[in-house]
C-alpha cells in the first residue's frame, strides 16, 4: 500500500480519468446486463479528493444505479509490464502470474464493456451498501468481520493483491460470511498511469489470488483512488469484473475521528447508497469503532444492508 497522499501531478491525470469514465448506477445487476449510464457524477477517489468532487459524505447530485440486491459473496496478481516482472514489496510476496485465472475462461458469458462504473444500486426499499477497500489486514478486518456478523449484514471488500496473498484465511472467513470479495488491484496504483500490460497484471494477478483461495474468480473490481479509464473497463470486462464505485465517501483515510465518520455515513444515508470505508492502508481503529456506530443505527432507521447480485 502507500501512503494516503497524492502528488499534485496527478489530480490532472484524475480529471482526464473522470471525463473517460463518468459513474454510473448500478440497475442492471439483478436482470440484464446492459443498462444505459445516468447523468451520474465522477466518483470521488477513495484518498485525496481532487478539485471537482462531492463534500465528504456527501452523495452524487445524480448517480446511476447498480441492479437489485441479492447476491452470495463473489471471489475473485500485479506482476509488472508484460515483460518484467514488477518489483514486489519489500514484505509481501511476487504476484504469482499475469493471465486471466484458467477457470474464468468460458465459464460464464462476459460483462459489457462500461464507460462508466456503477454508483448506486437498485432495489425495492431502503437497501444500502457496506464496501471496504485496502485489506484484509489482520489488525483491523477481523473486527469489522465480527461487527458484520453480529448485525448479520453482508458487505463487500475490495482487496488489494499484496494483502489478500498472505491471508488467504481472512478471505475465506469473508466468504463464508457472505460477503461480496472485490478486486482492487494488486499494489494500488494509479491506473490511468499504467500501460494497458501493467493494468491487466494488476487485475488479474488480484482476481487469481482470490480465486485460489475461495474457488471463484471475482465478479466486481474497484479502481485505486476512484480513477479509471477506457482500458481498465476493457480489461475488467474481459476479467469477468463489473466496475463498482461508491456514493458516500467516509474519508476515514484521514482519520478525521470516528465521530466524524459516524456523521458522513448517516448524513448521506439514502436508498441505494454504496458507502466507502477501509479496513486497511493506515491506522483504521477509526473506521472499526465508527462501524459499532452507525450500522446499529442504520438498521433502526429501517436501512437493509445487503450487497448487489449478478
Amino acid at each position: 500500500m502507500k501512503k494516503d497522499q497524492m502528488p499534485t501531478g496527478r489530480r490532472m491525470v484524475l480529471r482526464i480519468a473522470a471525463a473517460l469514465g463518468a459513474t454510473t448506477t448500478v440497475g442492471l445487476f439483478g436482470l440484464g446486463r446492459e443498462g444505459a449510464p445516468g447523468t451520474g457524477t465522477t466518483a470521488a477517489p477513495a484518498r485525496p479528493s481532487p478539485p471537482g468532487t462531492s463534500p465528504p459524505g456527501t452523495r452524487a447530485p445524480t448517480a446511476p444505479t447498480a441492479p437489485a440486491p441479492a447476491g452470495g459473496p463473489a471471489a475473485g496478481p500485479a506482476a509488472g509490464s508484460a515483460n518484467r516482472p514488477m518489483a514486489p514489496s519489500p514484505y509481501r510476496l511476487q504476484p504469482m502470474t499475469s493471465h486471466t485465472p484458467p477457470r474464468l475462461q468460458g465459464a460464464r458469458a462476459l460483462p459489457p464493456v462500461r464507460q462508466r462504473p456503477f454508483l448506486r444500486v437498485a432495489g425495492a426499499g431502503n437497501t444500502m451498501v457496506l464496501t471496504f477497500d485496502d485489506g484484509p489486514d489482520r489488525r483491523y478486518t477481523p473486527a469489522i468481520l465480527g461487527t458484520l456478523r453480529r448485525y448479520g449484514v453482508r458487505a463487500m471488500f475490495f482487496v488489494c493483491g499484496e494483502m489478500a496473498v498472505h491471508h488467504p484465511d481472512l478471505l475465506r472467513e469473508m466468504a463464508d460470511d457472505g460477503h461480496v470479495v472485490g478486486n482492487h488491484s494488486w499494489s494500488h496504483p494509479l491506473i490511468p498511469k499504467l500501460k494497458p500490460s501493467r493494468i491487466r497484471h494488476e487485475l488479474g494477478a488480484t482476481s487469481e489470488v482470490i480465486e485460489r483461495s475461495l474457488g471463484s474468480a471475482p465478479l466486481w473490481y474497484r479502481a485505486p483512488y476512484g480513477a479509471w479509464n477506457r482500458h481498465s473497463f476493457e480489461i475488467g470486462a474481459e476479467l469477468g469484473m463489473e466496475p463498482l464505485a461508491w456514493t458516500v465517501d467516509t474519508l476515514d483515510w484521514k482519520e478525521p475521528g470516528t465521530a466524524t465518520i459516524v456523521g458522513r455515513v448517516l448524513e448521506g444515508a439514502a436508498p441505494g447508497v454504496i458507502v466507502l470505508s477501509h479496513d486497511a492502508g493506515g491506522d483504521r481503529s477509526q473506521s472499526v469503532r465508527a462501524l459499532r456506530t452507525y450500522l446499529p443505527r442504520l438498521i433502526d432507521e429501517g436501512y437493509h444492508l445487503t450487497v448487489p447480485r449478478r
